[in-house]
């Protein structure tokens, strides 16, 4: 499995209750553009359209070598391919208060490309404090046990 991009921001901003495997339908380009590694999950979401799933604003660079075939927009909605019970839970979820559809990372698995989808409640900023304060508590401790083999 080959990862192309990660959502880093994901895990800061949410709680990540559970996580799934989509597929995306692309084009051809823009899997060749994702087999060089330019794309980017800094800003985008995922939202539940008629009852298909949607990442917006998701960055794919254009393919250079593709010349006039790539007239698509790079920041394009894409669908999610997942299972229909899969979507009605997403579904359920998501109209709760407080629930979204993350996008945390995007890989290859064999020769298709995958994304990893999550269904998270969004934290509030003691829980980010927090989450900051035990990241720096772990890291001195990792210093001073550094310091103590040497």
């Amino acid at each position: 499995m080959k990862i192309i991009a990660v959502n880093k921001s994901a895990s800061f901003e949410y709680f990540i209750e559970e996580k799934y495997e989509a597929g995306i339908v692309l084009e051809g380009s823009e899997v060749k553009s994702l087999r060089s590694g330019k794309a980017s999950l800094g800003e985008c979401f995922c939202e539940v359209r008629g009852g298909e799933v949607f990442v917006k604003n998701m960055h794919i660079a254009l393919y250079d070598k593709s010349g006039a075939f790539s007239t698509r927009d790079s920041r394009r909605d894409r669908k999610l391919l997942l299972h229909k019970q899969e979507i009605h839970k997403i579904v359920g979820r998501v109209n709760e208060k407080g629930y979204t559809l993350v996008p945390l990372k995007i890989y290859f698995r064999d020769a298709l490309v995958k994304m990893e989808v999550a269904l998270c409640r969004g934290k509030h900023t003691y829980d980010k404090k927090q989450a900051l304060k035990n990241r720096d508590m772990k890291r001195d401790a990792d210093r001073a046990v550094k310091e103590m083999t040497v």
